[in-house]
This record gives structure tokens, C-alpha cells and sequence, in this order.
């Protein structure tokens, strides 16, 4: 009978962390997390404030363009991988979340 508690306790334990981890391991949860990562490490890199202080008014749509382009190429390589590897977490994690909501039954 000991034996039996011992492995319904062991199952039960695995199938508990199972349960737990699931969810961060999901696509949108690793994909956030990539995305967080990397507004991290371009802060890390880039003085953000300068940067909007710089920037032209919102308003001119072609200017902030042009801005951004030009702030872009004229950065530092990790600067550029950063941004291109968190732009691409963000719209991943959009999709996945797109996907998860349309996907997720509704019951009325």
C-alpha cells in the first residue's frame, strides 16, 4: 500500500509542476518575455530620453519616418539587432495571442 502512495504522490507532484510551468512556456509568454528582453538591453544601450527630445512632432508622420530610419541605421549593430529581434517578438506575441483568443471557445 506504501508503494502506491509513493507513486500517486510522485505523479501528482510532476503533473503539479506540469500544470504550473505550462503557462509560461506558452507563445505568447515567451514571446513577451523575448520582447521585454530586448526593450531592455536598448535601454541598456540607447539614452531613450535624448532620443524622444530629439524626435520631430508626431504629427509630421514622413518626418518622424525619416527620423526613425535614420536613428536606426546610424546606431550601433546591437542597437539594430536588438530592435529588429524585439520587433519581431512583438508582432510573434500578437499573433500567438490572436490566435489563442479566436481559438478559445465562447459559450453564450
Amino acid at each position: 500500500m506504501n508503494t502506491t502512495s509513493s507513486i500517486s504522490n510522485t505523479v501528482m507532484r510532476r503533473v503539479r509542476v506540469i500544470h504550473a510551468v505550462r503557462p509560461l512556456l506558452s507563445g505568447t509568454a515567451l514571446g513577451s518575455f523575448l520582447f521585454l528582453l530586448a526593450l531592455y538591453g536598448i535601454g541598456r544601450e540607447v539614452w531613450v530620453s535624448h532620443v524622444i527630445a530629439n524626435m520631430p512632432a508626431l504629427a509630421d508622420v514622413a518626418a518622424v519616418t525619416r527620423f526613425f530610419v535614420a536613428a536606426f541605421l546610424n546606431t550601433r549593430f546591437i542597437v539594430q539587432v536588438l530592435t529588429v529581434l524585439g520587433g519581431a517578438a512583438l508582432v510573434y506575441t500578437l499573433a500567438d495571442f490572436l490566435r489563442t483568443v479566436r481559438l478559445t471557445p465562447r459559450f453564450s
